[in-house]
């Protein structure tokens, strides 16, 4: 009786959509609250531990920048803190389903370094930015971002509203 009892109680709790401790949703976001911790430090060295070597980005914000692997993004996150060196990431919110997870944060840092055609500002930037990655095997394997670059320009001065 006791065993029947457990066993629907189980039941009970799994049909209801709450995510237990252990489901595949509760472990990506896990995997990307680090990703968030790793890359906002700028640990090279690291990366490869929540990144998968075939890494992709897409990003209507920057469509000139083609990212399709790891020593890509590497490249993409040090031609990035070059400009702004001060940079910090906030995670905000984290929703999963299944191998995707869906984020909100919040990118602060002061434009010190060349950002294409535009010079340095010395301002600081707040823009909070949006995306979705997709995992396999415990690793990021890709990622839809997006930002207003309008803002983002805006606030360091290269575009006047």
């Amino acid at each position: 009786m006791k065993l029947l009892l457990l066993f629907l109680t189980t039941v009970c709790i799994a049909g209801t959509g709450v995510t237990q401790p252990n489901s595949l949703s509760t472990k990506n976001k896990a995997i990307v609250e680090r990703a968030f911790e790793i890359v906002g430090n700028g640990d090279f060295d690291r990366m490869h531990e929540v990144i998968a070597p075939n890494y992709v980005r897409h990003c209507q914000a920057t469509p000139d920048i083609k990212v399709r692997s790891l020593e890509d993004f590497k490249a993409f996150i040090r031609a990035d803190r070059a400009v702004i060196p001060d940079q910090k990431f906030e995670l905000k919110h984290l929703v999963a389903e299944d191998n995707y997870v869906a984020f909100y944060a919040t990118y602060t840092g002061t434009q010190t370094g060349q950002m294409g055609p535009f010079p340095p500002s010395n301002k600081r930037v707040v823009l909070d930015f949006a995306g979705v990655h997709r995992l396999e095997d415990g690793k990021i394997v890709e990622t839809w971002i997006t930002w207003d670059n309008v803002a983002f320009l805006t606030q360091l001065g290269h575009l006047k509203m």
